[in-house]
């Protein structure tokens, strides 16, 4: 039996969400107007209701993120904004709090957020057991660690293939409120682990590390590796993105979804996409033209050196080649740059200011280009076109269509004719046409089909249409015209209709119990129904979240990302011991934050520096 495969794509608004779906999503998640963890990334019940119509015409799926913590005074907000998006025809919710388990809500499912920290087969069985539906693996997560959640609960998976990266395990950052009162967990990062910082060791000797941004990670691209993903029990493949532009989402979208295409025929009927209908792209998708800040698998075949980018946390996009010759606004470079045009953005390392630095083009000259502006770009170093102008300004059209399979009959009945339908999944309409019948001059198969197939402008095409006029009567063209309009109008409404919405099942009877007696402020329990959650659960001393209390000397960040590693002096991985002298800091905007580093569970904390 086949196994259905989702790929979820993200909607900053309507118009991207619906790109998304014309460009091969399964399904998109969304932001409503409060409560989602990109806060500048909201929209109104009305705009989430029209995207659900438009993605139910292909069996395609909306979910809408609530995925912030909330506090007691919002709940009722909460419950209140939960039910309008169940009547707008939501899918789902994507949900990081657990008092969200006890609102009185529709029968909506609910998943379980990557800011839930699920990182454990334990806490996979735990999460489903409390009536999460679809669970949101961490990030960081090898194919063995994946392999073992799946096979611990009957939950769907999903995991993250592609986009920006935090550098902490989500849920578990606190450096945006600890710094900017700005919480992650409310949907207002203010994304600390992009800024300058120089690390030094515990004399004030400061360690080279690639750059000036020791925690800005790479961006993940996982498309060598759905396969493996999906045979490791991956349902749901999700590309991070509620802030990007509609360009960004069009060009991911459609370059993921060809690769899960080209699997499911080679699968030999093992997997099968979760939406119907074929989307047809009108140029090569690649990802490389989008924003990133160079590519990393994460983790998913264990530790690598590539998951940083520490040069800047800007987007770098495509290498394009290594300058040869830099003087004043002109680079030349070792291939030719033929593609190159005026309004591409380039960036590179810069000799005055020893970080990378950004021009325009004005003009191409067989392999030198002038810059919009006199430069110091470091000869020998490698050139990035980070925003290309021709392609953009081509995902700025109409860029796919997305069509539905139709078997088409048309034939005599007594009083007239009839045209059926029948959608690609089993869905079927009829539009029946009483008219006296008249004998043709010439044979009117070529004719019916011709006019039947015309079905630009609706989700169908035409995959085979039977004529049956055994009399061949005359088959005035305006009729077929309004018997195609019609059947098209029926069997919409009758897709419309047979369209059924997942309902969450019945919550558990009793809430599961954990294997301990406390949690500290890392469970992010900001309300009383989440306590009373967690009591159900045996928990006796919960800690507030750190936004109602900040906890004494809190670990700000937990990172599979270690800078030992990254460095070169982790001795678990091969490397040589350091000479510098521990503990090593972060200084950023005056402060210091020190490392520590967990080698038994292979993690790196950044903390709060005790006041002396």
């Amino acid at each position: 039996m086949s196994r259905q495969i989702e790929l979820l794509a993200p909607a900053r608004d309507l118009q991207t969400g619906a790109e998304a779906i014309l460009h091969g999503a399964d399904a998109v998640y969304i932001g409503a107007q409060q409560f989602g963890a990109r806060s500048e990334a909201g929209n109104s019940v009305a705009d989430i209701e029209q995207l659900c119509l438009f993605a139910h015409r292909y069996a395609a799926r909306v979910y809408v993120t609530v995925n912030t913590i909330l506090f007691d005074n919002e709940l009722p907000a909460a419950e209140k904004l939960i039910w309008a998006l169940w009547d707008a025809g939501v899918d789902a919710l994507i949900v990081q709090d657990m008092a969200l388990l006890h609102l009185n809500l529709p029968p909506i499912p609910l998943h379980a957020s990557t800011q839930t920290d699920l990182r454990t087969p334990e806490r996979a069985k735990w999460l489903a057991a409390c009536g999460f539906e679809q669970l949101v693996v961490a990030r960081e997560l090898s194919l063995d660690e994946i392999r073992a959640i799946a096979a611990a609960t009957d939950a769907k998976i999903e995991a993250f293939c592609h986009g920006a990266l935090c550098v902490s395990y989500s849920g578990r950052c606190y450096a945006s409120q600890e710094n900017f009162h700005r919480s992650a967990n409310r949907g207002r990062c203010a994304q600390f682990c992009r800024l300058p910082m120089r690390l030094v060791d515990s004399g004030g000797t400061e360690i080279p590390c690639g750059g000036a941004h020791p925690l800005s990670l790479a961006d993940m691209n996982r498309s060598g590796s759905l396969r493996e993903m999906l045979d490791a029990g991956v349902t749901s493949l999700k590309i991070e993105g509620r802030l990007k532009d509609t360009a960004y989402v069009k060009n991911i979208t459609a370059f993921y979804s060809q690769h899960l295409d080209e699997i499911c025929r080679q699968s030999n009927g093992q997997y099968m996409r979760a939406s119907i209908g074929r989307s047809n792209i009108s140029f090569t998708p690649d990802p490389h033209k989008s924003f990133n800040r160079g590519f990393t698998e994460y983790f998913l075949h264990g530790r690598t050196a590539d998951v940083l980018s520490p040069a800047t946390p800007k987007s770098r996009g495509e290498e394009i080649g290594h300058i040869r010759q830099a003087e004043g606004n002109r680079i030349t470079i070792d291939t030719a740059a033929h593609d190159l045009q005026a309004g591409d953005g380039l960036c590179f390392f810069s000799n005055a200011t020893k970080s990378v630095e950004g021009a325009l083009v004005n003009r191409v000259e067989g392999s030198t280009v002038i810059l919009n502006k006199r430069v110091e770009a470091a000869v020998g170093k490698p050139l990035f076109r980070n925003f290309n102008n021709a392609f953009n300004k081509m995902l700025a059209r109409p860029t796919a269509t997305r069509t539905i399979a139709c078997n088409f009959t048309f034939g005599e009945t007594p009083t007239g004719f009839q045209l059926t339908a029948t959608a690609e999944d089993g869905c079927t309409a009829t539009a029946r046409f009483d008219c006296e019948k008249t004998a043709a001059l010439k044979p009117q198969a070529d004719i019916v089909e011709r006019t039947l197939k015309k079905l630009g402008g609706t989700e169908f095409r035409a995959q085979s249409l039977e004529v049956n006029l055994p009399n061949n009567y005359l088959v005035p063209a305006s009729l077929l015209t309004a018997c195609r309009r019609e059947v098209i109008a029926l069997l919409q409404a009758a897709r419309a209709q047979a369209y059924q919405r997942p309902q969450r099942a019945a919550s558990a009877s009793c809430a599961p119990p954990l294997p301990t007696k406390s949690l500290n402020y890392e469970e992010n329990v900001s309300n009383e129904l989440a306590r009373q959650h967690y009591a159900a659960c045996g928990i006796e001393h919960v800690e507030p979240a750190y936004e109602l209390q900040r906890p004494a000397h809190p670990v700000l960040m937990t990172c599979r990302h270690c800078l030992r590693y990254s460095l070169g002096h982790c001795t678990r991985h091969g490397g040589t011991p350091p000479t510098w002298r521990e503990p090593l800091y972060l200084v950023t905007q005056n402060k210091r934050f020190p490392l520590f580093f967990d080698c038994k569970h292979c993690q790196m904390q950044v903390r709060t520096e005790e006041k002396r």
